[in-house]
């Protein structure tokens, strides 16, 4: 169930979003604020995020096939970079359009765009905060992407109240903080698309996630037969995780004995860490060093079966 609560949240972000868009963007526009405007235009592509998302968590879930044998998790990982493109992109076109409507006077903005913000403002935190909440439970980097997303566009509209605000208390001589105020937002907008792709990066990048491996590597140590973890490596993908693993055992144990091994050590690490969708074990044998300290007593070695070692996947 929590892998998939991200689906659900991306999918009601879709909806919240588009009733959004329509009322910010009628207000913005009856109401002559152009910051209005500017948070309607985020929303719009808040849709088309959430749309988005949603589609890589569909495709995502599809099963390992022929030509991607690995799944389709990436998918997620490629939608929380397309997220952070589009919002970086409407920052840019918010900061242009700010700076042109500060250039040129225009009508005051009306006080019943206040009442539509502070709505806004609240539905939005909600929406972040279950976003959020959904993503943490399944570790899915698309939604974090998605969570953000609301995030920024609840500060944006805060910047848009303020500039309003500001416009309706000073008069006439004031209207351009309502344009200050978008132009504001578009540089939070700006950074928030920044921090948002860096998440997806990471995965795309297949970055070492050092918890996740040292969680498997002291699974494996608990087994008798494993003697030394030679290294350990783990990666996200979608909303799983993948660890390759090297493990040394008694040079004497058998293939056999060795298989069964890693299917054991498997099935122990993924019981204890339901988030990992592969486990790759790489049987090594254990040649132990040597003690050269004067009249140290021998380490006892663990017993195993006899034979020789090779290559086992467990996926």
């Amino acid at each position: 169930m929590g892998r998939d609560a991200p689906k659900r949240a991306a999918l009601l972000g879709v909806l919240v979003n588009a009733a959004l868009a329509i009322a910010k963007l009628t207000a913005g526009i009856v109401g002559h604020s152009f910051a209005l405007v500017a948070d309607a235009t985020e929303s719009l592509v808040d849709i088309a995020g959430s749309g988005l998302v949603w589609a890589a968590f569909i495709y995502g879930d599809r099963p390992a096939d022929e030509d991607h044998p690995f799944g389709h998790g990436k998918i997620e990982a490629m939608a929380g970079m397309a997220v952070s493109l589009l919002v970086v992109g409407v920052a840019v076109w918010i900061a242009i359009e700010a700076v042109h409507f500060i250039m040129v006077p225009h009508a005051m903005p009306r006080p019943f765009t206040l009442a539509v913000l502070v709505v806004v403002i609240v539905v939005k935190e909600i929406m972040f905060r279950v976003a959020r909440h959904a993503a943490r439970k399944s570790g899915s980097t698309a939604g974090h992407a998605e969570a953000w997303h609301h995030r920024a566009d609840a500060i944006t509209s805060l910047f848009a109240m303020v500039g309003i605000s500001i416009a309706l208390l000073g008069g006439p001589d004031w209207a351009p903080a309502d344009d200050w105020a978008a132009l504001a937002a578009s540089a939070v907008i700006l950074i928030n698309g920044l921090l948002i792709a860096r998440l997806p990066f990471e995965e795309l990048m297949d970055r070492h996630l050092p918890e996740i491996a040292d969680e498997a590597e002291r699974i494996a140590m608990a087994h008798p037969d494993v003697r030394r973890i030679e290294r350990c490596d783990a990666r996200r993908s979608g909303r799983g995780y993948r660890i390759v693993m090297h493990t040394e055992v008694d040079p004497e144990m058998t293939v056999e004995a060795s298989h069964r091994l890693t299917g054991v050590v498997k099935e122990q690490i993924r019981g204890a860490l339901p988030g990992v969708d592969s486990v790759l074990i790489h049987i090594e044998p254990h040649h132990p060093a040597p003690d050269l300290t004067p009249h140290a007593e021998p380490k006892p070695e663990r017993t195993a079966a006899s034979g020789s070692t090779g290559m086992f996947s467990d996926d």
